[in-house]
């Protein structure tokens, strides 16, 4: 059987060699999915008319990442993609993505260690990262206040404050099957870690004593009728979140961005709070998403299409742009302390301190410690066991039973060695 480190070596190979800059315009394509991103291309295409960057969005998530795999076997993939950090090593793996080490020697000195963790394999460089995405506690505070309700600090007083909430009417969440983002976030800040390795050798843990910790928590809520059993971004869950029905959201700080859309009705009714804890003080939190630029293997201008993914998200107008237009939390050192962020987003214009508690937060996030070549099936996996499960009332350890099962097969049919 293959090692990773084989597979990874193969991987290399494809992504070796470098590109010259073209004579003339060079032109780019990119794909990504944030709102407004096309407000802040055209402010690169503006101060360089010699690199031309065209955006377009064909998908979000998982979805691009199985664009970009198809676009590459067909060898039609864009220069440029926004990735989550949990889909890069398979895109590594795969040779989509390309080492740009070598024309991002002075853009990694921009980011911390912890920052760049995501985006190095080997020591290479595989991208530029975007932002960060602590996972917090975003609340009705309106509705809290009406039911006598503060944001709650530990999970013992969400569960509780779920009860009030449903004597009231009104539900304080959804368990979403259909996104497993917010789950591994969670499982995150209970200390659990998915994938590890020792020597060429992988261990894989989705269904250990952290995970199970966590789905039992939500299992409860679900038996008792507290929680909604309906997918997030649904119809009806945007119905929900606008009426009132639904009253808190965990979600990464990029969740400003989303409401106005979710739920236009309640700009300046919403608040944000560090997620619960398990034991009160503890500041410890996961992540949901969190993105770099890339480069991808198809591009012919490689050089070029770094020095946009430097720019994008190391330049200080850029980077503003970006806190404005998409609320992200920059994953740039120096752009954490940006006057923007001085001021709160748009949908929370009653809590200036927006951006300080996302600044105290963010040092608590914890990602797995990596994430696994296969990510696309354990949230494949995710989404028809825990679907499965609220349909039928089975347990929650079992779907995450399945979702070990599931995994550790196809790492195995793969060529990984798992132990």
């Amino acid at each position: 059987m293959k090692s990773r480190r084989g597979l990874m070596a193969v991987a290399l190979v494809l992504l070796a060699g470098c590109s010259s800059p073209a004579p003339g315009k060079v032109e780019l394509a990119y794909w990504g999915w944030d709102p407004n991103m096309d407000k802040v291309v055209a402010k690169w295409n503006e101060s360089h008319p010699d690199i031309h960057v065209t955006l377009t969005n064909p998908a979000g998530g998982d979805q691009l990442v199985s664009k970009l795999i198809t676009a590459h076997q067909a060898g039609n993939g864009p220069d440029i993609a926004k990735v989550e950090y949990q889909s890069l090593p398979s895109l590594v793996a795969n040779g989509v993505v390309r080492d740009i080490t070598e024309f991002t020697k002075d853009t990694v000195k921009e980011f911390d260690d912890p920052t760049l963790k995501p985006v190095r394999f080997e020591d290479k460089v595989y991208g530029v990262p975007q932002d960060v995405a602590p996972l917090m506690l975003f609340y009705r505070a309106d509705l809290f206040q009406q039911y006598g309700l503060s944001a709650p600090k530990t999970w013992d007083e969400y569960a509780a404050a779920a009860k009030t909430i449903k004597a009231k009417g009104a539900t304080i969440t959804n368990f979403d099957a259909a996104d497993p983002g917010w789950f591994t976030g969670l499982v995150q800040q209970a200390g659990g870690d998915w994938w590890t390795t020792s020597g060429t050798s992988w261990k894989v843990d989705i269904n250990g004593a952290q995970s199970k910790k966590v789905a039992a928590y939500w299992e409860d809520l679900v038996k008792n009728g507290l929680v909604a059993k309906n997918p997030s971004f649904s119809p009806q869950w945007n119905k929900e979140m606008n009426d009132g029905t639904l009253v808190t959201w965990i979600s990464g700080a990029w969740a400003p961005a989303q409401l106005g859309g979710i739920a236009p009705s309640t700009q300046g009714r919403w608040a944000v709070a560090p997620l619960p804890a398990w034991t009160d003080g503890n500041r410890d939190t996961g992540i949901w998403g969190g993105s770099a630029t890339t480069v991808t293997t198809d591009s012919k201008h490689a050089k070029e299409a770094a020095a946009f993914a430097s720019w994008l998200n190391t330049n200080a107008d850029a980077v503003t742009d970006q806190i404005q237009q998409i609320n992200v939390y920059p994953a740039s050192t120096a752009g954490r302390s940006l006057p923007v962020l001085q001021k709160p987003p748009a949908f929370f214009p009653n809590q200036a301190n927006f951006y300080d508690i996302v600044k105290q937060v963010a040092p608590g996030a914890r990602s797995f410690s990596m994430w696994g070549p296969n990510v696309t099936v354990t949230f494949s996996g995710y989404t028809n066991s825990f679907g499965a499960a609220l349909q039928q009332g089975s347990p929650f350890g079992a779907a995450l039973d399945s979702m070990q099962n599931a995994s550790v097969a196809d790492m195995k049919k793969l060529g990984f060695t798992v132990v």
